[in-house]
Protein backbone atom coordinates (compact mmCIF):
# COMPACT_ATOMS: atom_id res chain seq x y z
CA UNK A 1 0.00 0.00 0.00
CA UNK A 2 1.80 3.02 -1.09
CA UNK A 3 -0.60 5.30 0.27
CA UNK A 4 0.45 5.37 3.92
CA UNK A 5 1.48 8.22 5.57
CA UNK A 6 5.38 8.04 5.30
CA UNK A 7 7.38 8.32 9.13
CA UNK A 8 11.27 8.87 9.57
CA UNK A 9 11.82 6.47 12.77
CA UNK A 10 14.94 6.59 14.61
CA UNK A 11 15.80 4.30 17.53
CA UNK A 12 18.29 6.27 19.83
CA UNK A 13 19.67 5.29 23.33
CA UNK A 14 22.62 3.45 25.39
CA UNK A 15 25.00 1.60 23.48
CA UNK A 16 23.99 -2.36 24.75
CA UNK A 17 20.40 -1.26 25.62
CA UNK A 18 18.93 -3.54 22.48
CA UNK A 19 17.58 -0.95 19.95
CA UNK A 20 19.57 -3.00 17.08
CA UNK A 21 17.15 -6.27 18.52
CA UNK A 22 14.27 -4.20 19.11
CA UNK A 23 14.74 -2.98 14.96
CA UNK A 24 15.18 -6.65 13.86
CA UNK A 25 12.77 -7.95 16.05
CA UNK A 26 9.95 -5.11 14.75
CA UNK A 27 10.97 -5.84 11.29
CA UNK A 28 10.62 -9.66 11.61
CA UNK A 29 6.95 -9.14 13.52
CA UNK A 30 5.62 -6.84 10.47
CA UNK A 31 6.84 -9.12 8.12
CA UNK A 32 9.68 -6.86 6.52
CA UNK A 33 11.74 -10.07 7.14
CA UNK A 34 11.43 -13.92 6.75
CA UNK A 35 12.35 -16.83 8.92
CA UNK A 36 14.58 -17.38 6.35
CA UNK A 37 16.47 -14.25 6.86
CA UNK A 38 16.36 -15.22 10.98
CA UNK A 39 17.76 -18.19 10.44
CA UNK A 40 20.64 -17.01 8.17
CA UNK A 41 21.31 -14.31 10.77
CA UNK A 42 20.84 -17.04 13.63
CA UNK A 43 23.76 -19.09 11.94
CA UNK A 44 26.26 -15.79 11.32
CA UNK A 45 25.49 -15.15 15.16
CA UNK A 46 27.13 -18.58 16.03
CA UNK A 47 29.96 -18.22 13.57
CA UNK A 48 30.97 -15.08 15.05
CA UNK A 49 30.06 -16.70 18.34
CA UNK A 50 27.74 -14.04 19.39
CA UNK A 51 24.51 -16.05 19.91
CA UNK A 52 21.25 -14.17 20.45
CA UNK A 53 22.46 -11.51 18.84
CA UNK A 54 20.37 -12.48 15.52
CA UNK A 55 17.85 -9.70 15.63
CA UNK A 56 20.39 -7.29 15.88
CA UNK A 57 22.56 -8.45 12.92
CA UNK A 58 19.21 -7.64 10.52
CA UNK A 59 21.02 -4.17 10.74
CA UNK A 60 24.18 -4.37 11.41
CA UNK A 61 25.00 -5.69 8.18
CA UNK A 62 28.75 -4.45 8.48
CA UNK A 63 31.05 -7.32 9.05
CA UNK A 64 33.34 -5.15 11.39
CA UNK A 65 29.88 -4.42 13.43
CA UNK A 66 29.14 -8.08 13.45
CA UNK A 67 32.46 -8.91 14.84
CA UNK A 68 32.42 -6.01 17.22
CA UNK A 69 28.91 -6.24 18.21
CA UNK A 70 28.24 -3.02 17.84
CA UNK A 71 26.12 -0.25 15.31
CA UNK A 72 28.46 1.97 13.51
CA UNK A 73 27.10 3.70 10.22
CA UNK A 74 23.22 4.44 10.01
CA UNK A 75 21.47 1.31 8.28
CA UNK A 76 17.98 2.37 6.94
CA UNK A 77 15.30 -0.20 6.49
CA UNK A 78 11.24 -0.13 5.73
CA UNK A 79 8.58 -1.84 7.59
CA UNK A 80 4.67 -1.05 7.49
CA UNK A 81 2.15 -0.71 10.52
CA UNK A 82 -1.65 -0.89 10.03
CA UNK A 83 -1.39 3.13 9.74
CA UNK A 84 2.07 3.75 8.49
CA UNK A 85 5.28 3.48 6.37
CA UNK A 86 8.61 3.91 7.99
CA UNK A 87 11.53 4.17 7.64
CA UNK A 88 13.84 2.89 10.50
CA UNK A 89 16.96 5.14 10.47
CA UNK A 90 19.56 2.74 13.04
CA UNK A 91 21.54 5.56 14.98
CA UNK A 92 24.58 4.32 16.80
CA UNK A 93 24.70 4.00 20.39
CA UNK A 94 28.40 3.56 20.30
CA UNK A 95 30.04 7.11 22.09
CA UNK A 96 32.67 7.49 18.78
CA UNK A 97 30.20 7.37 16.37
CA UNK A 98 27.13 9.82 17.66
CA UNK A 99 28.11 12.20 14.45
CA UNK A 100 26.32 9.21 12.62
CA UNK A 101 23.88 9.68 15.30
CA UNK A 102 23.03 13.52 14.01
CA UNK A 103 22.51 13.07 10.95
CA UNK A 104 20.20 10.21 11.64
CA UNK A 105 18.13 12.26 14.31
CA UNK A 106 18.57 15.65 12.00
CA UNK A 107 16.45 13.59 9.37
CA UNK A 108 13.67 11.70 12.01
CA UNK A 109 9.97 12.65 12.57
CA UNK A 110 9.60 10.58 16.28
CA UNK A 111 12.16 8.88 18.20
CA UNK A 112 12.22 5.78 20.01
CA UNK A 113 14.46 5.57 23.22
CA UNK A 114 15.58 2.43 23.93
CA UNK A 115 16.12 2.27 28.15
CA UNK A 116 16.96 -1.41 29.46
CA UNK A 117 14.67 -2.50 32.02
CA UNK A 118 17.98 -3.43 34.06
CA UNK A 119 20.30 -0.63 34.03
CA UNK A 120 18.25 2.25 33.05
CA UNK A 121 19.58 5.41 32.73
CA UNK A 122 22.82 5.93 31.61
CA UNK A 123 25.44 8.52 30.04
CA UNK A 124 24.28 7.57 26.38
CA UNK A 125 20.75 7.58 27.18
CA UNK A 126 20.99 10.98 28.45
CA UNK A 127 22.90 12.63 25.89
CA UNK A 128 21.06 10.74 23.13
CA UNK A 129 17.56 12.75 24.52
CA UNK A 130 19.38 16.10 24.70
CA UNK A 131 20.36 15.11 21.33
CA UNK A 132 16.77 14.42 20.26
CA UNK A 133 15.28 17.65 21.94
CA UNK A 134 17.84 19.79 20.38
CA UNK A 135 17.57 18.52 17.01
CA UNK A 136 13.88 19.31 16.91
CA UNK A 137 12.19 15.68 17.56
CA UNK A 138 9.31 16.67 18.92
CA UNK A 139 7.44 12.86 19.00
CA UNK A 140 8.94 10.12 21.36
CA UNK A 141 8.21 7.13 22.74
CA UNK A 142 10.11 5.01 25.45
CA UNK A 143 10.70 1.50 25.25
CA UNK A 144 12.09 -0.48 28.30
CA UNK A 145 13.38 -2.86 26.96
CA UNK A 146 14.87 -6.43 28.84
CA UNK A 147 12.10 -7.23 30.82
CA UNK A 148 12.71 -10.71 30.33
CA UNK A 149 16.05 -10.13 32.13
CA UNK A 150 14.44 -7.76 34.71
CA UNK A 151 12.28 -10.97 35.42
CA UNK A 152 8.85 -8.91 33.89
CA UNK A 153 9.14 -6.91 37.56
CA UNK A 154 6.62 -3.82 37.43
CA UNK A 155 8.31 -2.31 39.99
CA UNK A 156 11.71 -1.90 37.62
CA UNK A 157 9.47 -0.62 35.00
CA UNK A 158 7.67 2.39 37.16
CA UNK A 159 11.92 2.75 38.30
CA UNK A 160 12.83 3.51 34.92
CA UNK A 161 9.61 5.86 33.80
CA UNK A 162 10.38 7.94 36.79
CA UNK A 163 13.90 8.68 36.33
CA UNK A 164 13.00 9.04 32.22
CA UNK A 165 10.18 11.38 32.86
CA UNK A 166 12.18 13.83 35.14
CA UNK A 167 15.18 13.67 32.37
CA UNK A 168 12.77 14.23 29.55
CA UNK A 169 10.87 17.32 31.61
CA UNK A 170 14.41 18.81 32.34
CA UNK A 171 14.51 18.65 28.46
CA UNK A 172 11.41 20.71 27.47
CA UNK A 173 9.44 17.48 26.37
CA UNK A 174 5.94 17.16 27.00
CA UNK A 175 6.14 14.27 29.15
CA UNK A 176 2.09 13.80 29.52
CA UNK A 177 2.60 13.20 25.77
CA UNK A 178 5.34 10.39 26.04
CA UNK A 179 4.41 6.43 25.86
CA UNK A 180 6.37 4.28 28.43
CA UNK A 181 6.27 0.73 26.74
CA UNK A 182 7.87 -2.12 28.53
CA UNK A 183 8.57 -5.19 26.21
CA UNK A 184 11.61 -7.86 25.62
CA UNK A 185 13.02 -7.86 22.10
CA UNK A 186 14.43 -10.98 22.76
CA UNK A 187 11.50 -12.54 23.58
CA UNK A 188 9.43 -10.21 21.37
CA UNK A 189 7.08 -9.81 24.38
CA UNK A 190 4.75 -6.55 24.32
CA UNK A 191 6.23 -6.19 20.54
CA UNK A 192 3.53 -7.05 18.67
CA UNK A 193 1.38 -8.83 20.70
CA UNK A 194 0.13 -8.33 24.06
CA UNK A 195 2.16 -9.83 26.87
CA UNK A 196 1.20 -12.98 29.20
CA UNK A 197 4.42 -12.08 31.32
CA UNK A 198 3.33 -8.59 32.08
CA UNK A 199 -0.38 -8.98 33.62
CA UNK A 200 0.21 -5.71 35.49
CA UNK A 201 0.75 -3.84 32.13
CA UNK A 202 -2.97 -2.97 30.14
CA UNK A 203 -1.33 -0.34 28.04
CA UNK A 204 -0.18 -0.38 24.25
CA UNK A 205 1.94 -2.74 22.42
CA UNK A 206 5.52 -1.01 20.88
CA UNK A 207 3.83 -1.46 17.74
CA UNK A 208 0.25 0.17 18.76
CA UNK A 209 2.53 2.91 20.11
CA UNK A 210 4.00 3.35 16.70
CA UNK A 211 0.99 3.81 15.40
CA UNK A 212 -0.62 6.61 17.58
CA UNK A 213 2.27 8.46 16.53
CA UNK A 214 1.16 11.77 14.24
CA UNK A 215 2.49 12.52 10.96
CA UNK A 216 4.16 15.80 10.74
CA UNK A 217 2.73 18.94 8.65
CA UNK A 218 4.77 19.27 5.99
CA UNK A 219 6.28 22.66 5.90
CA UNK A 220 5.75 22.93 1.86
CA UNK A 221 4.68 27.01 2.34
CA UNK A 222 8.36 27.83 3.49
CA UNK A 223 10.75 28.95 0.79
CA UNK A 224 12.54 25.57 -0.97
CA UNK A 225 16.19 24.87 1.51
CA UNK A 226 17.36 21.64 0.42
CA UNK A 227 21.06 20.84 1.72
CA UNK A 228 23.33 19.31 -0.56
CA UNK A 229 25.09 15.78 0.60
CA UNK A 230 26.58 15.16 -1.99
CA UNK A 231 27.59 16.00 -5.80
CA UNK A 232 27.96 13.56 -8.94
CA UNK A 233 28.75 14.32 -12.65
CA UNK A 234 26.56 11.91 -14.82
CA UNK A 235 28.04 11.43 -18.25
CA UNK A 236 25.16 12.55 -20.75
CA UNK A 237 23.54 14.63 -17.83
CA UNK A 238 25.97 16.59 -16.52
CA UNK A 239 25.92 17.23 -12.76
CA UNK A 240 23.10 15.89 -10.13
CA UNK A 241 23.62 16.93 -6.48
CA UNK A 242 21.45 15.06 -4.30
CA UNK A 243 20.52 16.08 -1.02
CA UNK A 244 16.47 16.02 0.95
CA UNK A 245 13.99 18.91 0.40
CA UNK A 246 14.00 20.37 3.99
CA UNK A 247 11.07 23.19 2.75
CA UNK A 248 9.50 24.13 0.61
CA UNK A 249 9.16 22.84 -3.10
CA UNK A 250 11.44 21.98 -5.80
CA UNK A 251 9.93 21.48 -9.65
CA UNK A 252 11.55 21.75 -12.87
CA UNK A 253 12.18 24.97 -14.08
CA UNK A 254 12.89 26.11 -11.20
CA UNK A 255 14.90 29.38 -10.91
CA UNK A 256 17.78 28.52 -8.25
CA UNK A 257 20.42 29.59 -6.21
CA UNK A 258 22.93 27.68 -4.78
CA UNK A 259 25.00 29.54 -1.64
CA UNK A 260 26.99 30.47 -0.73
CA UNK A 261 28.72 30.53 -3.82
CA UNK A 262 26.15 32.44 -5.58
CA UNK A 263 25.81 29.90 -8.41
CA UNK A 264 22.12 30.44 -10.08
CA UNK A 265 21.34 27.84 -12.21
CA UNK A 266 17.82 26.21 -13.45
CA UNK A 267 16.12 22.54 -12.34
CA UNK A 268 16.34 20.52 -15.62
CA UNK A 269 14.96 17.20 -13.79
CA UNK A 270 14.36 15.54 -10.15
CA UNK A 271 14.55 12.01 -9.53
CA UNK A 272 14.08 9.86 -6.28
CA UNK A 273 14.34 6.13 -5.97
CA UNK A 274 14.95 5.99 -10.02
CA UNK A 275 11.86 7.68 -10.67
CA UNK A 276 11.92 10.93 -12.41
CA UNK A 277 9.33 13.61 -10.40
CA UNK A 278 8.04 16.48 -11.36
CA UNK A 279 7.90 18.26 -7.89
CA UNK A 280 9.77 17.43 -4.72
CA UNK A 281 8.52 17.84 -0.90
CA UNK A 282 9.79 18.23 2.41
CA UNK A 283 11.59 14.60 3.30
CA UNK A 284 12.18 13.75 -0.13
CA UNK A 285 15.75 12.41 -0.67
CA UNK A 286 16.38 13.20 -4.08
CA UNK A 287 18.95 13.44 -7.11
CA UNK A 288 18.65 16.77 -9.12
CA UNK A 289 20.15 17.78 -12.66
CA UNK A 290 21.27 21.89 -13.20
CA UNK A 291 22.14 23.62 -15.64
CA UNK A 292 25.55 24.70 -17.09
CA UNK A 293 27.16 24.16 -13.36
CA UNK A 294 30.53 22.08 -13.26
CA UNK A 295 30.42 19.80 -10.68
CA UNK A 296 33.59 21.55 -8.84
CA UNK A 297 32.03 24.86 -8.24
CA UNK A 298 29.54 22.86 -5.24
CA UNK A 299 30.13 20.60 -2.52
CA UNK A 300 28.69 18.84 0.17
CA UNK A 301 27.14 21.88 2.69
CA UNK A 302 26.07 24.08 0.16
CA UNK A 303 22.24 25.15 0.47
CA UNK A 304 20.15 25.35 -2.70
CA UNK A 305 16.95 27.59 -2.77
CA UNK A 306 14.45 30.11 -4.88
CA UNK A 307 16.86 32.60 -6.84
CA UNK A 308 14.08 35.10 -5.57
CA UNK A 309 15.08 34.11 -1.48
CA UNK A 310 18.80 32.98 -1.12
CA UNK A 311 19.54 30.20 1.68
CA UNK A 312 21.17 33.20 4.74
CA UNK A 313 24.90 33.24 4.39
CA UNK A 314 26.14 34.15 8.05
CA UNK A 315 29.21 35.96 9.19
CA UNK A 316 28.38 35.95 12.43
CA UNK A 317 25.66 34.21 14.38
CA UNK A 318 23.87 34.09 17.93
CA UNK A 319 22.55 30.90 19.25
CA UNK A 320 21.37 28.89 22.27
CA UNK A 321 23.84 25.98 23.21
CA UNK A 322 23.73 23.46 25.80
CA UNK A 323 27.17 22.01 26.92
CA UNK A 324 26.79 18.02 27.06
CA UNK A 325 30.08 16.96 28.42
CA UNK A 326 33.76 18.98 28.18
CA UNK A 327 36.74 18.38 30.08
CA UNK A 328 37.75 21.74 30.93
CA UNK A 329 35.83 24.88 30.85
CA UNK A 330 34.97 26.92 27.71
CA UNK A 331 36.11 30.19 26.90
CA UNK A 332 36.20 32.90 24.04
CA UNK A 333 38.06 32.20 21.05
CA UNK A 334 37.27 28.09 21.44
CA UNK A 335 36.92 26.92 17.76
CA UNK A 336 35.51 23.59 18.02
CA UNK A 337 34.04 21.69 14.60
CA UNK A 338 30.20 22.49 13.88
CA UNK A 339 27.83 20.15 12.18
CA UNK A 340 24.89 21.87 10.71
CA UNK A 341 22.58 20.14 8.20
CA UNK A 342 25.20 18.88 5.93
CA UNK A 343 27.98 21.07 6.27
CA UNK A 344 30.88 20.33 9.00
CA UNK A 345 33.10 23.51 9.93
CA UNK A 346 34.87 25.07 12.60
CA UNK A 347 33.01 27.98 14.02
CA UNK A 348 34.74 29.95 16.94
CA UNK A 349 32.43 31.48 20.17
CA UNK A 350 33.41 34.78 19.74
CA UNK A 351 31.38 36.27 22.75
CA UNK A 352 29.17 34.75 25.74
CA UNK A 353 26.67 36.40 25.72
CA UNK A 354 24.83 34.77 29.39
CA UNK A 355 24.61 31.81 31.37
CA UNK A 356 21.17 30.32 31.54
CA UNK A 357 19.50 28.32 34.37
CA UNK A 358 19.12 24.46 32.51
CA UNK A 359 15.73 24.02 34.46
CA UNK A 360 13.56 27.78 34.21
CA UNK A 361 15.72 29.29 31.38
CA UNK A 362 16.05 31.89 33.81
CA UNK A 363 19.11 34.15 33.09
CA UNK A 364 22.08 33.14 35.82
CA UNK A 365 24.47 35.86 34.81
CA UNK A 366 25.71 38.67 32.17
CA UNK A 367 28.77 37.71 29.84
CA UNK A 368 30.11 35.20 31.76
CA UNK A 369 34.05 34.77 31.01
CA UNK A 370 33.62 30.90 30.81
CA UNK A 371 30.83 27.85 30.55
CA UNK A 372 31.18 24.68 31.43
CA UNK A 373 29.62 21.02 31.71
CA UNK A 374 26.00 21.44 32.14
CA UNK A 375 25.44 24.85 31.19
CA UNK A 376 22.54 26.10 28.62
CA UNK A 377 24.53 29.87 26.92
CA UNK A 378 23.57 32.75 24.81
CA UNK A 379 26.53 32.84 22.50
CA UNK A 380 27.96 34.67 19.42
CA UNK A 381 29.75 32.51 17.00
CA UNK A 382 31.65 33.29 13.85
CA UNK A 383 32.22 30.67 11.26
CA UNK A 384 35.86 30.49 9.56
CA UNK A 385 34.35 30.31 6.25
CA UNK A 386 31.24 31.25 4.64
CA UNK A 387 28.52 29.00 5.62
CA UNK A 388 24.66 28.54 5.38
CA UNK A 389 22.81 28.74 8.40
CA UNK A 390 19.48 30.16 8.83
CA UNK A 391 17.36 30.94 12.26
CA UNK A 392 15.25 28.00 13.89
CA UNK A 393 12.30 30.05 14.01
CA UNK A 394 12.13 30.47 10.33
CA UNK A 395 13.73 26.92 9.08
CA UNK A 396 14.47 24.86 12.02
CA UNK A 397 16.39 21.90 9.74
CA UNK A 398 18.82 24.89 8.95
CA UNK A 399 18.82 26.33 12.40
CA UNK A 400 19.92 23.62 14.63
CA UNK A 401 23.85 21.84 15.44
CA UNK A 402 26.05 19.84 16.94
CA UNK A 403 29.48 20.84 18.55
CA UNK A 404 32.41 18.12 18.47
CA UNK A 405 35.80 18.09 19.59
CA UNK A 406 38.12 15.65 20.29
CA UNK A 407 35.72 12.84 18.93
CA UNK A 408 33.48 13.87 21.09
CA UNK A 409 30.04 15.84 21.00
CA UNK A 410 30.81 18.74 23.57
CA UNK A 411 27.10 20.09 22.84
CA UNK A 412 24.50 21.19 20.85
CA UNK A 413 21.93 24.61 20.35
CA UNK A 414 19.58 26.39 18.23
CA UNK A 415 20.40 29.13 16.49
CA UNK A 416 18.53 33.00 17.56
CA UNK A 417 19.78 35.41 15.18
CA UNK A 418 21.90 35.24 12.00
CA UNK A 419 24.15 38.33 11.00
CA UNK A 420 23.95 38.18 7.12
CA UNK A 421 27.68 38.37 5.50
CA UNK A 422 27.40 41.80 3.10
CA UNK A 423 28.85 41.70 -0.40
CA UNK A 424 30.29 38.39 -1.78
Amino acid sequence: MADKPHMNLIFIGHVDHGKSTTVGRLLYETGAISDRDIQRYKELTQQVNRPSFEFAFVMDSLKEERERGITIDIAHREFETPKFNFTIIDAPGHRDFVKNMITGASQADAAVLVISGVDGIMAQTREHAVLASVLGIKQLIVGVNKMDTAKFDQQKFEDVKKTASELLKSLGFNVAAVQFIPYSAFEGSNVSKKPETMPWYNGPTLLEALDMLTVPVKPTDKALRLPIQDVFSISGFGTVPVGRVETGVMKIGDQVIIMPEGIKTEIKSIEMHHKQLQKAEPGDNIGFNIKNVDKKSIKRGDVLGPASNPPTVASEFTAQVIVLHHQNVIAKGYTPVFHIHTVQIACTIVDILERKDPKTGQTLEKNPETIKTGDVAIVRIKPTKPIVIEKASEFPQLGRFAIRDMGETVGAGLVIDVTPRTGV
